[in-house]
């Protein structure tokens, strides 16, 4: 069956790719720039969930029904876990404090912009009358709120974050 999108639909969701786009620039380059290898496993980990992002985007746009592959579910999962040890390890203290303040940057440019992201799939979700669309992009939009909630605790658990 191939899917039939409006022009609002289609507006959307290239919306959406142009976003995506620039979370895999940005997280490409800011691993390169992060001084703390674990902030730079992190971003290249999201780096490769955007781009798979994109690709789900890219095969909606061509009129493809998306589906829940088991790569996606095992990448969540993975996801999950490094959730979890960005919340429980804590930075070398040998990492010196200009270091620190270049990567606090990064993950704060990082945690905003998955605050937009986030929020720009809500228009895409509610504007979709497909519901296999809206199910995919509903998990899309759950993994870019983990990736902020990634960057939160990483933040959170190294001193970089003021409540």
């Amino acid at each position: 069956m191939t899917l039939q999108l409006s022009p609002k639909e289609k507006q959307l969701l290239q919306d959406q790719q142009a976003h995506e786009k620039v979370c895999i620039q940005k997280y490409q380059n800011n691993a390169q720039q992060a001084s703390d290898p674990q902030l730079k496993q992190l971003f290249q980990s999201y780096a490769q969930q955007e781009q798979q992002h994109l690709n789900t985007l890219t095969s909606i746009l061509n009129g493809q029904v998306p589906s829940m592959s088991q790569g996606q579910q095992s990448q969540q999962a993975q996801q999950s876990q490094l959730t979890q040890q960005s919340s429980t390890q804590a930075t070398s203290a040998a990492a010196s404090s200009s270091a620190s303040q270049a990567d606090a940057m990064l993950c704060s440019d990082m945690l905003m912009t998955e605050k937009f992201v986030s929020g720009a799939y809500d228009s895409a979700i509610f504007e979709s009358s497909d519901s296999s669309v809206r199910q995919a992009l509903n998990h899309i939009q759950k993994e870019e709120q983990e990736h902020g909630e990634g960057i939160y605790n990483y933040m959170s658990s190294n001193g970089m974050y003021s409540s």
